[in-house]
């Protein structure tokens, strides 16, 4: 029996009832069967996001060209292949929602949060089969929705992916503020539900579920990345929410939160009193936790995964903790910094400046104890490994420029340039990547009963994708710093952009290689799930508790006696005083072995 007591009942549930296929893998209440669930939604939501910036990326390279695959894919949108600049936009803002909401927040956090939390913390399952259940439906429910809003007659959204008033709150005011807007706002509604529902599960889990002798300074530190990322979501995800009801009520119901004195071609709408900087302060109170709330997770697994394939401790492991902590603290006070040029006062543009340089300094907490983790590591370079420095090496490049973005008076000069877009995209959008692709590579034998993925093909997928990453995305800043905006679909009628254009063919062509790359990747995760070689019980010998369960997936994930903790999750090549490991021959002591004789637990 464990210490919460959640045990009893669950031992003879394997006998009482035949799983069908549809109870075993659709409507499933599983939290390992949920979490596989949510990541191939998560890729195949990804491959759309992909294919989608390589469609922008060529009409930016090659302006107003005619491509047969333009007039394949986007239809009456590229008569004789020229992109039209409605469908541009909206490409750009779909795009940017299915990579930010779809593949980093549900595909990254819904994916390691449902397949490890149980696991690593010591849990049946998750605190409610059911709610995990209904959560994983309702982000399918709003996939299918966005996927759905691009065949709409008139076009998907577009308004950027922050979808600004006016373009999003009147109807009329172009293609994509039409039916196309409305189905957005509906699926980021059902999405925003979804995402509550599995946060709080989450947080309900990690609080009451951990086995016996789990303190909360022994949960590994996914758990405390899950957990937080968590509690994040379920503070500012209901203020998007709002945000997206309000706009709602004024496209269809005639209310003026966020439009005032609009005049469309000379005349002058009913519209009066509202504020569309009011919507900007509510999408970037949920907009800038939400960049945490993508990285978190791949924070969390990269220390993981770091650890165990520098076969050492953590470095710092409470000073991890504490910056998680303080990361998600102060998340919620920087979101101004997205609106220094929208007219705010100045003093208040000093505050947000303070409050956003103060996050570089657990940021730089947690990539000083990366290096220092490596740092005379016996380092095992397999892709997880590689894609977690990968991930070191682009949070501290996109955080740099962060620095810059994040003071009210350099801001000024490079705000909605592609300089921002260089910023986040590597410091959000690329780490979170890694983070995903490391996760993968790392938990898939836990993931698909104990089946290997291709490590040559991994070793392929990764070095083509980090090249190419930073081949898209540092020439970005110096087109950027040179002024380009961004959400042009062609920068032709200015003239001193013309000598760019040679950058934007070099960073299309990069794009276009690390697209295909991803084909790789696609290859081995598919072909692996079935003919990959299997491995041992526990292949990166590794401490957590995860890698104590049997490889083949059972309902409440340990047949016998759930493991008891007896010690933190970074026990490795751990010696006696004398030099010898704590077990012969092995240099990890997995969380549930006891202390051996003599043995000092570590006081981290």
């Amino acid at each position: 029996m464990s210490a919460t007591g959640h045990e009893h009942g669950h031992d003879d549930h394997g006998h009482h009832h035949k799983e069908t296929f549809i109870t075993k893998y659709i409507f499933s209440q599983d939290h390992k069967m949920i979490s596989k669930q949510y990541l191939i939604t998560g890729l195949i939501m990804g491959f759309i996001g992909i294919a989608m910036s390589l469609l922008f990326r060529m009409q930016l390279a090659w302006p107003g060209q005619s491509f047969p695959i333009f007039e394949a894919v986007l239809g009456k949108w590229a008569p004789d292949g020229v992109m039209d600049a409605d469908i541009y936009l909206a490409l750009v803002t779909i795009h940017g929602t299915i990579m930010v909401f779809f593949v980093l927040t549900a595909g990254l956090s819904g994916t390691f949060s449902n397949l490890l939390i149980p696991l690593q913390i010591g849990a049946r399952d998750m605190a409610s089969g059911f709610l995990n259940m209904v959560s994983y439906w309702l982000f399918f429910l709003s996939s299918i929705i966005m996927v759905t809003s691009l065949f709409v007659e008139a076009g998907p959204a577009a308004a950027g992916w922050t979808i600004y008033p006016p373009l999003s709150a009147l109807p009329m005011a172009q293609p994509g503020s039409g039916a196309g807007m409305t189905l957005w706002l509906v699926s980021m509604a059902i999405f925003i539900a979804s995402s509550l529902l599995g946060s709080l599960n989450y947080i309900v889990t990690v609080i009451n579920l951990r086995t016996k002798g789990m303190s909360m300074t022994r949960l590994p530190l996914t758990i405390w990345a899950f957990f937080v990322t968590a509690i994040i979501g379920v503070i500012s995800f209901p203020v998007l929410l709002s945000a997206a009801l309000l706009l709602i009520m004024d496209r269809s119901f005639g209310t003026s939160f966020f439009l005032s004195d609009i005049f469309i071609q000379g005349e002058v709408l009913h519209y009066q009193g509202g504020s569309p900087v009011l919507y900007e302060h509510l999408f970037w109170f949920l907009g800038h936790p939400e960049v945490y709330i993508v990285l978190l997770p791949a924070l969390g697994i990269t220390s993981e995964v770091m650890s165990t394939n520098a076969r050492k401790p953590i470095f710092g492991y409470r000073a991890m903790v504490a910056s998680i902590l303080a990361i998600a603290f102060l998340s919620t006070i920087v979101w101004g910094h997205h609106m220094f040029i929208s007219g705010m006062n100045p003093f208040l543009g000093s505050v947000f400046t303070f409050t956003t340089l103060l996050i570089a300094i657990p940021s730089a907490v947690k990539a000083f104890n990366y290096i220092t983790t490596l740092w005379k590591g016996n380092l095992q370079l397999n892709p997880a490994m590689l894609f977690s420095i990968g991930l070191v090496s682009t949070f501290i490049t996109g955080g740099l420029t962060g620095i810059i973005l994040g003071d009210s008076t350099l801001d000024i000069n490079v705000h909605d340039t592609y300089f921002v877009v260089a910023h986040f995209h590597l410091v959000m959008g690329i780490s979170a990547l890694y983070g995903l692709f490391a996760g993968v590579y790392h938990w898939f034998p836990k993931m698909f009963q104990g089946r290997m993925m291709n490590k040559n093909l991994g070793y392929v997928h990764f070095w083509i994708t980090a090249v190419c990453a930073y081949g898209v995305f540092f020439p970005m800043h110096f087109v950027g710093m040179a002024g380009v905006p961004r959400r042009y679909y062609e920068n032709t009628a200015f003239p001193m952009f013309d000598e760019l254009t040679n950058v934007q063919v070099l960073m299309t062509v990069f794009a276009i290689i690390a697209g295909l790359a991803q084909l790789v990747f696609v290859y081995n995760f598919i072909s692996s799930i079935f003919y990959g070689k299997k491995g041992s019980m526990n292949p990166w010998k590794s401490n957590t508790l995860e890698w104590t369960a049997p490889q083949e997936h059972i309902h409440g994930n340990w047949p016998g006696e759930i493991p008891h903790v007896y010690r933190w999750a970074y026990d490795y090549s751990k010696t006696y005083e004398n030099g010898e490991y704590i077990i012969a021959g092995q240099d990890f002591v997995p969380q549930n072995v006891p202390l051996q004789e003599n043995e000092e637990e570590l006081n981290h």
